[in-house]
């Protein structure tokens, strides 16, 4: 399942890549916009501006931004930031490859194969959608 934080995160980029220019937004409008508690939206975008998705201004004028044009940011990225893993099980994954503890032999795996067809279509979707996709931008 995807995490709130996952969802919220993507609702956030959504509507600041919506936004004429690249004018810092407020958290409090992004907040009220996309009905996300302040709080939790504020340790969103500190992930995602530490990861380098977003930057922030400070003072009067001030928010979160995006760094890149919409079209220049992959959901691989957002997934991978806000999510981790993309693939179900550790033993698929492109980045954070584990052994299973229970499975002698992966090639022999049903789960293993099953679960490898699914992180290759998931990436695919995720590799062929942009943020400018999902903001129709």
């Amino acid at each position: 399942m995807l995490s709130k934080k996952t969802k919220y995160g993507i609702k956030a980029l959504t509507f600041l890549g919506r936004q004429e220019g690249n004018t810092p937004v407020a958290i409090a409008s992004i907040s009220k916009s996309e009905n996300i508690s302040l709080k939790f939206l504020e340790s969103i975008l500190l992930t995602l501006r530490k990861n380098g998705i977003l930057a922030s201004k400070k003072g009067k004028g001030g928010g979160y931004y995006l760094l890149k044009s919409p079209s220049e940011i992959p959901m691989t990225d957002v997934m991978r930031i806000l999510e981790g893993p993309i693939s179900m099980v550790p033993c698929v994954s492109l980045n954070f490859y584990e052994k299973c503890a229970d499975c002698p032999d992966e090639n022999a795996c049903a789960v293993h194969n099953l679960m490898m067809q699914v992180r290759d279509n998931t990436l695919d979707v995720f590799r062929n959608t942009s943020l400018a996709d999902l903001c129709n931008c």
